[in-house]
């Protein structure tokens, strides 16, 4: 990843290949790393080791700056938005018996809701005909993905949860964008993952999880899953989600939630032999047709205003405001 200065659109849209892909495998990552690690424990050791990583490796390339107070404040409402409030409380959901299905469904909110804050609060450019149809149209494609996943079991407190997962990480990812960070994306995403390991970190101590982690208990399959979310899922994918957000259209960068499911769906084919019907191809079609849509509505790159201004208009109308 280079400075988020002025990237090509080659290296914006290997970026999105990276998130369109590898995230749409750790759906099945986590369910291996789950089953025989808490829910919580492993996000926390996957983010703080990647975070540590990351920090070092930006000291031995010499991108490392001393980050300032306002900078480490900035990377911890974001690894509280995104890794706590989105990751940690998906984990949450689940464990109170949403089936995930129905969270892969409110997860696929987050485009929308992402769109909505950005115009409605934030005030932004209009969105354009284009990319509310598609946005519309990657949900409806979503909705019948997952469709077949949802055995109709759902707790009011759950599913509470997992929508306000969905907009922590829409809340997050519009933050991001134009909070004060290290120049360094190595830099930025090591401390952001850093801080939000951290904070998961100490919600599972004091929800006892830790407690219930016996290392002589952990399959091999769970420990190699959490190996390659470390590595796939946070060191490439979630650093490369969080340089695009700086980089790209917020618009544009929102469809990885409905390339994802299709993404699973057919490594659930490939690897563990699950059927694919009509069904399924056609919703995949209508998801594919609608980010094509939203691709197409401008380009890749975001418009270029400065980090101060983004700042100014973010923070007071997200509520962090120093």
């Amino acid at each position: 990843m280079s400075a988020p200065s002025s990237p090509s659109a080659a290296r914006i849209w290997s970026g999105l290949g990276i998130v369109y892909f590898f995230w749409g495998t750790t759906y099945l990552a986590i369910d291996r790393s789950n089953q025989t690690i808490p829910p919580l424990v492993g996000p926390a050791i996957r983010f703080s080791v990647a975070g540590a990583i990351l920090m070092g490796w930006s000291r031995a390339r010499g991108g490392w700056r001393r980050p300032t107070t306002t900078q480490w404040r900035s990377a911890a409402v974001v690894g509280l938005l995104l890794l706590l409030g989105g990751n940690g409380s998906v984990a949450v959901a689940e464990h109170l018996g949403v089936d995930t299905g129905i969270v892969a469904l409110i997860i696929a909110l987050v485009p929308i809701w992402i769109a909505l804050i950005d115009r409605v609060v934030l005030r932004s450019a209009p969105l354009g005909i284009r990319v509310v149809v598609g946005f519309l149209g990657g949900f409806g494609g979503a909705a019948v993905l997952v469709g077949g996943q949802i055995a109709g079991h759902v707790t009011g407190l759950g599913l509470l949860v997992a929508v306000v997962a969905s907009l922590s990480w829409a809340c997050g990812s519009l933050y991001q964008r134009g909070a004060p960070l290290a120049d360094d994306p190595l830099q930025s995403s090591g401390m952001q993952q850093l801080a939000g390991g951290i904070a998961i970190g100490l919600v599972a101590l004091v929800a006892g999880q830790f407690g219930d982690l016996h290392l002589s208990q952990v399959s091999r399959g769970s420990a190699l899953a959490l190996l390659y979310l470390i590595v796939f899922g946070s060191l490439l994918t979630l650093s490369c989600y969080l340089w695009l957000l700086r980089v790209a259209r917020t618009s544009l960068v929102s469809t990885y939630a409905y390339v994802n499911p299709v993404v699973a769906v057919f490594l659930g084919w490939l690897v563990l032999h699950e059927p694919i019907t009509v069904e399924i191809l056609v919703a995949a079609a209508v998801i594919l047709a609608s980010v094509a849509l939203i691709v197409s509505a401008a380009g890749a790159a975001r418009d270029r205003i400065s980090s101060e201004d983004r700042r100014a208009k973010i923070e007071p109308e997200l509520g962090f405001e120093g």
